[in-house]
């Protein structure tokens, strides 16, 4: 006769496993987010020749500007300003634009080109961690380039804007619209040869008729770049140190506007892997 033995707490259910010692442990988002844009730092840091474009020759604009305009009057060519008045926030706001929109969509081409991209997609790096990451990183060097621009504007006698808080908004609104372009761009661009000439074929007519070069008195042009991105940018910044105003509120809805309209083309047309030819 066999004998029936009640199970016991070892023979009722298996053990669960035991993690193993060399498993990999899921990262925390944040501490991902702080590691990428480290990285990106430290890559944009290293490259001599990137700081130079990014930082040195917008301070050898408004320092050239400067010597020519130092001690001239208003003058209804710069609506009531002076030269420098009027060139320390466009040039603030095109350096914005350079390093958020011109650099990321060629950094991005080149990465997709070399197989970077690729390989950076299959690793766990979630895709919002990475993007996230060149978001900040941009923002940190647009409110370097912008405070050199701004205090070479102070040496020359410009006085600085009040509403901080409205500046800060501004900066952070453009750069991270510009960089949705960015993005939005290099998903368009084939191969990375052909990235720079993209990239300024759209810069180039945006800064030339949203007054950056020189200001524009067409009202028909005034009216298109304004709905634009560009334009609303230079005219905030504008604001924000001529008239000592506070929130663009519509030049800020145009930006917010044209982020989305750049972030939905990344969205449908981003790729990681290289275009075939």
């Amino acid at each position: 006769m066999t004998t029936l033995i009640p199970p016991t707490a070892e023979t009722a259910a298996p053990a669960a496993p035991k993690p193993r010692a060399d498993a990999p442990r899921e990262r925390n988002p944040l501490a991902l987010l702080g590691h990428q844009i480290r990285y990106e730092q430290l890559s944009f840091w290293r490259n001599p020749q990137s700081m130079v474009f990014t930082f040195v020759l917008p301070i050898v604009i408004i320092g050239i500007f400067g010597a020519v305009f130092s001690g001239s009057e208003g003058q209804d060519f710069f609506f009531g300003l002076t030269g420098m008045q009027y060139y320390t926030p466009v040039i603030a706001a095109v350096s914005v634009l350079g390093a958020c929109y011109g650099q990321l969509a060629i950094v991005l081409a080149m990465r997709r080109q070399t197989g970077v991209l690729k390989r950076l997609h299959a690793t766990p790096l979630p895709a919002w961690v990475y993007f996230a990451g060149l978001l900040v990183h941009c923002v940190v060097v647009s409110i370097v380039d912008v405070a050199l621009v701004f205090g070479i504007g102070a040496l020359y006698g410009v006085d600085l804007p009040t509403h901080w808080g409205a500046v800060l908004l501004t900066l952070v609104l453009g750069a991270a619209s510009f960089c949705a372009l960015g993005v939005g761009v290099a998903s368009l661009i084939k191969n990375s040869e052909a990235a720079p000439a993209v990239v300024q074929f759209i810069q180039f007519p945006l800064v030339f008729i949203s007054g950056s070069y020189f200001p524009i008195h067409a009202e028909l042009l005034n009216t298109i770049a304004g709905l634009l991105p560009v334009k609303p940018f230079n005219d905030a910044m504008l604001a924000l140190f001529t008239q000592d105003a506070g929130f663009q509120w519509r030049d800020l809805a145009v930006l917010a506007a044209w982020g989305v309209i750049g972030a939905l083309i990344a969205v449908r047309s981003f790729r990681w892997d290289p275009r075939p030819e």
